[in-house]
């Protein structure tokens, strides 16, 4: 039988996809890549995606999984393969209120996760602006941050245990709630920022918190960035760390918004060189019960801490939210960053992280770098300060690959010489391979090779993809 026919006899027709109907499976949301698959399928549970791995394995074919499609490096691409897409593994098995964990499937959306553990009055802390249509194994897959690792952590450590169907067919079941096992390696780990090269994640077990019984939230301008971080320790040492964000939109991102969605009110005006989006979360009752007056003694330390700073000459001006509308106003300006950014073209991303004490010396060090290649070159970026975590993008006058490729490796040289990496949380699949083959240790880069080649000898598992070619 052919690959397709043993497929359908295995998922049913409706769920091996071929044909024009291929196209919503072909691209990412950045369309810089178009892959070319054979099919794809959609299996419904574990069991079918093994026997999908099992027959992809039978007649040779490449498999690539895929999730919301939401990946910004080409994770999707293939030429030839099969595309895995785990939308119908859409179950939440369980919230766990008593132990504070969701078992849930790969294929459910963030936003989902979100509003369930809502309803046992506990909260899902990945939070980033395409958690309406990111799902569960495509974070896992390339261990997503967002706007809240300061607090919680990126998605490895939010994750307890994971269910994972390999390159043979065979499933590993690795789906422990303990926060302790010493029991020989950590193999999870192994799957979770590994963009589906060893294997497909099909569930996983992960971490709830309490829901924050309320927020204090602020848009601000600082006077520079090591003012801005010193704001950050201030509060969290008054609040016992309850800053959940701390997120940095410069002048440049300001006037590029006003560009590209003039609805949006600007919070300054002019704008300012250093905003800040600061949110504190609490749980208690101290900072959440209101006062006689309505207030709450959490937005009371905000304001309080804040004004010190103000008088000190380090913060110059603040808007504190009021109402929930106002907060969702100043989140919307942060989350906005992928369409703003990308309204201009062409553009040359990049995703890196620094030390947080490091991130204005690498501003000043690539500004002074960028005219030297690029003298019509432009800059937009921000940052989740708080994690040093930058999302810094220029606009080249040259919109060639070369040209694009000596912007990226300056950007890499400045950031390897102040201790950071070229990836932090987008993952690297096909765009930043040059870049692991010129910055990753070798020996690290050996040592992936070998784990690849044992748990994936054939090379069928998104071939071509974070690891590149010695």
């Amino acid at each position: 039988m052919t690959l397709i026919a043993d497929l359908t006899a295995a998922l049913g027709a409706a769920h091996v996809i071929t044909g024009a109907d291929l196209a919503r499976y072909t691209a990412d949301v950045t369309h810089h890549y178009h892959a070319e698959p054979i099919a794809a399928v959609r299996p419904a549970d574990t069991a079918e995606v093994a026997q999908v791995m099992q027959i992809a394995a039978r007649h040779g074919v490449a498999v690539v999984p895929a999730s919301g499609r939401t990946g910004l490096t080409g994770g999707l691409m293939t030429v030839g393969g099969l595309i895995l897409s785990v939308e119908r593994l859409n179950t939440i098995r369980q919230i766990n209120p008593g132990a504070r964990l969701a078992i849930v499937e790969a294929g459910v959306v963030l936003d989902s996760l979100h509003k369930a553990a809502e309803a046992e009055d506990l909260y899902f802390p990945l939070w980033f602006g395409a958690r309406g249509s990111a799902m569960i194994g495509g974070v896992l897959s390339t261990n997503a941050g967002g706007s809240n690792v300061l607090r919680y952590g990126s998605t490895r450590a939010l994750c307890l245990g994971l269910e994972v169907v390999l390159a043979d067919g065979r499933i590993l079941n690795l789906m422990s709630a303990l926060h302790k096992d010493n029991s020989g390696y950590d193999l999870k780990q192994l799957f979770i920022g590994a963009e589906g090269t060893l294997g497909v994640i099909t569930a996983a077990v992960m971490k709830l918190v309490p829901r924050p019984r309320a927020y204090a939230t602020a848009t601000l301008s600082a006077r520079s960035l090591p003012d801005a971080l010193i704001l950050l320790n201030r509060l969290q040492a008054a609040s016992g760390g309850a800053v959940e964000a701390f997120e940095y939109m410069p002048a440049s991102y300001m006037a590029q918004m006003a560009r590209a969605r003039p609805d949006i009110r600007q919070p300054f005006s002019p704008a300012a060189e250093v905003t800040i989006l600061v949110e504190l979360g609490s749980l208690r009752p101290d900072d959440t019960t209101p006062k006689a007056d309505g207030s709450l003694q959490l937005t009371g330390l905000l304001e309080t801490t804040l004004a010190q700073m103000m008088a000190e000459g380090m913060v110059q001006d603040a808007e504190i939210a009021q109402t929930e509308a106002q907060r969702a106003a100043m989140w919307q300006r942060r989350e906005l960053a992928s369409e703003v950014m990308t309204s201009r073209q062409p553009t040359i991303d990049t995703d890196i992280c620094l030390p947080t004490d490091l991130v204005a010396p690498f501003l000043d060090r690539i500004s002074t770098r960028l005219p030297q290649l690029d003298a019509a070159a432009e800059t937009i970026l921000v940052a989740h300060l708080g994690d040093g975590n930058v999302h810094f993008t220029v606009y080249p006058s040259d919109a060639s690959a070369a040209h694009a490729d000596r912007i990226i490796e300056a950007v890499e040289d400045e950031v390897q010489a102040l201790g950071g990496s070229f990836s932090a949380e987008h993952g690297v699949g096909l765009s930043k391979l040059a870049s692991m083959k010129r910055r990753k240790d070798p020996v690290a880069l050996d040592v992936m090779r070998a784990i690849k080649t044992a748990l994936d000898p054939d090379n069928r598992m998104n071939p071509g993809k974070v690891i590149p070619a010695p």
